[in-house]
């Protein structure tokens, strides 16, 4: 790699290292989220460019590919609106800063620009599982594969503690109490903390895939292994788990939803909290919303709906298939990420 082709990624690494952090003062959660925006964009551009990313630089930055991004975001990962403008804006933050600090750039920068904010519209209704159905994904990994048994105990506790992925994934050890009163410590937006009470269920699995490694209180408990090195779990991963028992389920029966996404999870748990009497207040405080506005929006006008739902799958039957799941490859690029902090 020539010199000056480390513009791009040098760039990248000032962004992460220096402007966010120290002069922006951006939150760690910030960072995570633009850092997980700019991999998931970087990994979509060399592929539908067909060049490896070392080779990816300014001049491949289009209207078109950042729109296709986007799209693709939405199509297959079923990005919401919300979502969807705050990958735009992570994107749109960091070519601004690029150009501040190049000025031939301001034309890539102030063509990103035109791109239209899609307005987000308010109280919909939100996807969930139903118990049922939460059971039946559940039942989908082989507990005789070491990865099945870590992605069930992920899935079970995303659902229990109703963690946000990344909550998820920022767990360490020191954050887990499996004793007299289980809890897990959750590390939120706006790095507000919160205690989660977590089931006897969860503490089961959680204990029993804990016995399987030596962890520090300070070791993330979810990870993955790369080239033989220990290495955080990023949301993608998590992702294409959940779409492959997904995918299962949906095999074994046709009424089983085809795309589930992370944070349905956390929907799943709270409407089922709610709908069996938790006052919609402590359902708020239990989400870490900041406002209970945001949590009323989402579930206040869920009993008509699931009302329909419940009417429509009255009479289902569920046929349960065990399936072995094959093991899923990592990006191999993942030493250059490291090298300018995207990773």
């Amino acid at each position: 790699m020539k010199k000056n082709e480390l513009k791009y990624f040098k760039m990248i690494r000032d962004f992460f290292e220096i402007f966010l952090p120290n002069q922006k003062g951006a939150s760690k959660h910030t960072i995570k989220s633009y850092k997980i925006c700019m991999n998931q964009f970087l990994d979509f551009a060399k592929a539908s460019l067909g060049i490896k990313l070392r080779d990816f630089d300014f001049n491949h930055t289009t209207i078109e590919l950042v729109e296709s991004f986007l799209e693709y975001g939405e199509n297959e990962y079923h990005w919401s609106a919300k979502t969807r403008n705050l990958k735009l804006a992570a994107i749109r933050s960091f070519y601004k800063y690029s150009a501040n600090h190049d000025i031939t750039l301001i034309d890539i920068y102030l063509k990103l620009m035109t791109i239209p904010i899609k307005s987000v519209t308010k109280g919909i209704i939100i996807d969930f599982l139903s118990e049922k159905e939460l059971e039946f994904l559940l039942s989908q990994p082989n507990q005789l594969n070491v990865k099945d048994r870590r992605n069930l105990t992920m899935m079970i506790t995303l659902y229990d503690t109703g963690a946000r992925i990344q909550e998820l994934l920022d767990i360490r050890l020191k954050d887990i109490s499996l004793d007299s009163s289980p809890h897990i410590v959750l590390n939120g937006k706006g790095r507000k903390m919160r205690i989660v009470p977590i089931m006897d269920k969860t503490v089961e699995h959680l204990r029993k895939y804990l016995d399987n490694y030596e962890l520090t209180s300070e070791d993330h408990v979810f990870f993955t292994f790369h080239n033989g090195e220990r290495t955080k779990m990023n949301p993608d991963t998590v992702q294409k788990f959940i779409d492959r028992y997904c995918i299962m389920a949906n095999n074994a029966d046709s009424s089983f939803p085809k795309h589930i996404y992370c944070h349905m999870f956390r929907h799943s748990r709270a409407m089922h909290l709610y709908r069996n009497g938790m006052p919609l207040p402590l359902v708020s405080e239990w989400l870490g919303h900041a406002q209970i506005n945001t949590t009323r929006e989402f579930y206040a006008n869920a009993d008509t709906e699931m009302k329909r739902k419940a009417i429509n799958a009255a009479s289902s039957v569920i046929d349960i298939t065990n399936t072995n799941t094959n093991d899923y490859d990592f990006d191999d690029e993942d030493l250059l990420k490291k090298l300018y902090s995207l990773k």
